[in-house]
């Protein structure tokens, strides 16, 4: 079994910053994908960016050049920093892995979910 544990959200004015921490520990062997999605009420959920274990990494389009996604492979950790918030971004962000697990099983995991706000 996997655990995501996420940390660092809350409430923040519009143009401020927060960093969203993500440690996934268990019987893991390797992290194929890591990722943030995040649902807004009444919405559903819906990728922020993604970053596979070689760096490479995705982004939805509205958060292109205001976010940045970073993983440690060693510590098993993703952390999103967000950069220039818009009340938009108001929503529940939730952490995301695609592991490998030491039977050789791929699962895939979530994260119980952490507040952001955006507002003035």
């Amino acid at each position: 079994q996997v655990q995501l544990v996420e940390s660092g959200g809350g409430s923040v004015q519009p143009g401020g910053s927060l960093r969203l921490s993500c440690a996934a520990s268990g019987s893991i062997f390797s992290i194929i994908t890591m990722a943030w999605y995040c649902q807004a009420p009444g919405k559903q959920r819906e990728l922020v960016a993604s970053i596979l274990s070689g760096g490479r990494t995705n982004y939805v389009d509205s958060v292109k050049g205001r976010f940045t996604i970073s993983r440690d492979n060693a510590k098993n950790t993703v952390d999103l920093q967000m950069n220039s918030l818009k009340p938009e971004d108001t929503a529940v962000y939730y952490c995301y892995a695609n592991v490998l697990d030491n039977s050789k099983n791929f699962g895939v995991y979530w994260g119980q979910g952490i507040q952001v706000t955006v507002s003035s």
